[in-house]
């Protein structure tokens, strides 16, 4: 089965941008690490091939 490599750069660029966004809310609120994080993706359908990433976990302040 071959890969294509220009889909695996967007899904590797959209899972950065979705652990970017998670860890800037949770610094928004007043924690300093993330615990627990996991991702999600789901194929939005229709003839545009849409794809949402979603990243999320539990903020959380180290001492």
């Amino acid at each position: 089965v071959g890969r294509n490599h220009s889909y695996i750069v967007m899904c590797e660029h959209a899972r950065n941008e979705a652990f970017e966004i998670m860890a800037q809310q949770a610094a928004e609120m007043g924690a300093n690490a993330v615990v627990g994080v996991q991702y999600d993706a789901a194929d939005l359908g229709g003839q545009s091939g849409s794809s949402e990433v979603l990243c999320y976990g539990t903020a959380v302040v180290v001492e």
